[in-house]
């Protein structure tokens, strides 16, 4: 056999298997519960773990090419799948554009957040200055963060962990739009290896995001601003995937409108 043929096998192996666990019933009733313990629970591991390990470092590789660009490692490698099943499925360039303006409203929402993140920042903070021993002194003068910080001083207010927010929020995406390939095989639709190359990417890009989400909650920021981010992600994922794309005037849920009339066709015969 040549390792063409080994290496299309092992794609089709491997993207059935993914897709029959990103598509379980069970999986995907437990995912938010995985989710919220990771957030609420790793940190204890932070006391049972070495410090100096290069996922302690904010300048380590993942945390620089990865999660300071999640959103956008999302919408390249999701955006491509979302393109393929769409337009495989429908043949429709005006429903494939639906389905692919739900990365849009994502983008929205990551831009929103991280302004409203700046605000209350802004609102809740103070500008200190460091003094020896470790202390730092109150400048009641400066009253905003631009101010303090172009003076040298740091501001400290409460700060949302954007990056548990984000990874929290791109979780739970990815997981809600890899499910439909399942049904996209079990509807006999043509599967290619590039297709299936495409979805093993976002399963291993998902992969990442619980790891590097791990790390980020086990090594940076303080407790409550993880909790807060996380939670944060969690109600921007039900408001947009739960409760919007529902509705009638909506980009629609991952899979709406694309297998439904095939599936009533096969269940007639």
């Amino acid at each position: 056999m040549s390792p063409l043929c080994v290496l299309r096998a092992l794609v089709i192996f491997w993207s059935d298997q993914c897709s029959r666990v990103l598509a379980s019933s069970c999986l995907r009733r437990i995912y938010h519960l995985w989710v919220a313990a990771l957030v609420i629970f790793g940190p204890l591991l932070q006391y049972y773990v070495n410090p100096r390990t290069i996922f302690a470092n904010h300048r380590n590789f993942f945390n620089i090419k990865f999660v300071q660009s999640a959103w956008g490692w999302t919408c390249l490698l999701l955006g491509g799948y979302i393109l393929l099943i769409a337009y495989i499925s429908t043949h429709s360039v005006l429903s494939t554009l639906r389905h692919l303006s739900r990365l849009v409203v994502g983008g929205a929402v990551w831009v929103g957040s991280s302004r409203l993140f700046l605000l209350i920042e802004d609102v809740t903070g103070s500008c200190f200055q460091p003094v020896p021993e470790g202390r730092l002194l109150l400048l009641p003068d400066l009253e905003n963060k631009c101010s303090c910080e172009g003076e040298g001083y740091r501001w400290r207010g409460y700060d949302v962990s954007g990056h548990t927010f984000m990874l929290t929020y791109c979780c739970l995406t990815i997981a809600e739009e890899a499910a439909v390939f399942r049904r996209f095989l079990e509807r006999g639709k043509p599967a290619g290896v590039p297709l299936r190359m495409v979805f093993l990417l976002n399963a291993t890009l998902l992969a990442l995001w619980n790891f590097m989400l791990l790390c980020t909650v086990v090594y940076f920021h303080e407790y409550s601003h993880k909790v807060v981010g996380a939670a944060l992600g969690t109600l921007c994922w039900h408001l947009t995937y739960r409760w919007w794309y529902r509705s009638r005037w909506s980009p629609g849920r991952p899979g709406h409108g694309l297998f439904h009339k095939t599936w009533d066709a096969q269940k007639t015969d």
